[in-house]
C-alpha cells in the first residue's frame, strides 16, 4: 500500500510516536509525507519516506495530486483542530479528496491505530 503521513506542528510528537508504534506495519509498504513531517518519522524510525514539501508549501497540494491520480491507499493526517491554519483551503481539499476517491484517512491517533492494528492483522479496508 502507499501511505501517506502528514501532522499539524501540534501533532508531530504524536504521529513520531504513532510511526515508532507501527513501525513494523509501516516498513512494509511505501510511504510519503510532507516535508518536515517525513524528515522527523525518518530521523526517529529509519523509515524510508518520499517526502513531499511543507504542508503551507504545497506538501498538502502534493498529496492531494496523488490522491486524484489514485496514487495513494491511505492517509493518516493528525489534524490539530484548535489551531488555526494558514493553509487551511489546502487541508480542506485533502479530506474532500479522500471522500471523492474513497481513500481511508485517519486524523487523530485513535483512528489511525485502527487503521494500522487492521493492516498489522492482516484486515485490508480498501
Amino acid at each position: 500500500m502507499k501511505i501517506a503521513l502528514i501532522a499539524h506542528d501540534k501533532k508531530k510528537n504524536e504521529i513520531i510516536e504513532l510511526a515508532k508504534e507501527y513501525v513494523d506495519v509501516l516498513k512494509r509498504h511505501e510511504l510519503y509525507a510532507t516535508g518536515t513531517t517525513g524528515t522527523l518519522i525518518m530521523g526517529e524510525t529509519g523509515l524510508p519516506i518520499h517526502r513531499m514539501k511543507s504542508g503551507p508549501l504545497g506538501g498538502d497540494q502534493q498529496i492531494g495530486a496523488m490522491l486524484a491520480n489514485g496514487e495513494l491507499d491511505l492517509i493518516i493526517f493528525l489534524r490539530d483542530p484548535l489551531t488555526a491554519q494558514p493553509h487551511e483551503p489546502d487541508v480542506s481539499a485533502l479530506l474532500r479528496l479522500c471522500d471523492v476517491q474513497s481513500i481511508p484517512l485517519a486524523t487523530n491517533a485513535s483512528s489511525a491505530r485502527v487503521m494500522l492494528e487492521a493492516m498489522k492483522n492482516s484486515i485490508y479496508f480498501k
